[in-house]
């Protein structure tokens, strides 16, 4: 079985060719991703509205690209399918409506795909991965922790109740004057920082749950940053350790509390979503995971962010599981949770 993916719900236009093999490294055909960082970076975030209009200019180059890649043609293809959500409306619309035109030029079936579910199964995408397990899925929009008893049985266990984590690291990066996307720039700071100078309250200490809060730590990094009258770069490099390891810290231990509320006491954990590439974040799960004696699976770097494969893999997975193929009338959802 052959899918063409489509990915557009932020701001990468993204299509891939994958396919049902039994070996993992042979699965991804082709996966095309044209990144807007670039247009975005001026503004220190993605505007909508230019998001919507780069999809717009790229989508059909970006398509036939991943064709091209895979040496085949659309009628090729067995099935399409496309993020429907949740995202930006302007952006999902643009892939839908896209996806769509080629499944009823084409007549093949097309299967509506849930931006977070393709996260979700992205690991079993690279590896051999059984179910359950404990997910943590950290990205720009997206955090939060789930246990994954099957293909399309998920349970969200916590979640953020404020900022994602990926969102707190591109606006503290626009504090300290770096690039956008922020994460890559804030890691690359705190390699040559201090990250015990300045002092985080961990939150949500008295929380039961396992739910995050990334706002406050976001807010005293500002606090922190308006103390310095002249910064310099060794303290943007300080500042960015410090809230690099408090983010991380926090993350990890909302994930052993996270752990501990499973019903079915997973002995995998993965990580997933573009916060998943952090060096840092890997190595504490990991340190955690030793610690319970649980396996880890971390995608690889290319597939943390967003991207049609893990789309096309979602639809597969959906497929082989006995789901049915969507109705071609389906609609586009910004909001569309796991529930």
């Amino acid at each position: 079985m052959k899918i063409l993916a489509i990915e557009t719900s932020c701001d990468e236009t993204a299509a891939a060719v994958v396919c049902d093999a039994v070996e993992p490294d042979k699965r991804i055909i082709s996966n095309v991703v044209n990144s807007q960082a670039k247009l975005h970076s001026q503004y220190g975030g993605v505007v909508p509205e230019n998001a919507a209009r780069m999809h717009a200019e790229t989508i059909g180059a970006v398509v036939n690209e991943s064709l091209r890649f895979a040496e085949i043609t659309v009628d090729d293809i067995d099935v399409v399918a496309v993020t429907a959500g949740p995202g930006l409306i302007g952006g999902l619309l643009v892939g839908t409506v896209t996806a769509k035109t080629i499944a009823l030029a084409k007549r093949k079936p097309i299967v509506a795909v849930n931006h977070l579910e393709g996260h979700l199964l992205t690991a079993r995408l690279c590896y051999t991965v059984d179910c359950p397990y404990l997910l943590l899925l950290a990205s720009g929009g997206h955090f939060m922790f789930v246990e994954v008893f099957a293909v399309g049985h998920y349970k969200v266990l916590g979640e953020t109740l404020d900022d994602a984590a990926g969102e707190a690291f591109d606006k503290v990066a626009r504090m300290l004057g770096l690039a956008y996307p922020g994460g890559p720039e804030i890691e690359r700071c705190a390699r040559n920082g201090d990250q015990t100078r300045f002092s985080y309250t961990m939150p949500l200490l008295r929380n039961p749950g396992c739910d995050a809060s990334f706002s406050g730590i976001k807010t005293a990094t500002k606090i922190h940053i308006e103390s310095i009258p002249n910064i310099t770069d060794s303290d943007k490099n300080d500042i960015a350790a410090s809230f690099q390891n408090i983010v991380t810290s926090s993350a990890v231990r909302q994930l052993s509390k996270a752990w501990h509320l499973t019903s079915s006491r997973p002995a995998r954990i993965v990580l997933a979503g573009g916060v998943a590439a952090n060096t840092e974040l890997r190595e504490k799960v990991a340190r955690f995971a030793t610690q319970m004696k649980l396996e880890t699976y971390f995608p690889p770097i290319a597939l943390c962010s967003d991207n049609a494969a893990m789309i096309g893999w979602c639809a597969i997975e959906r497929i082989s599981a006995g789901f049915e193929y969507s109705n071609p009338d389906f609609k586009t959802l910004p909001r569309w949770p796991l529930s």
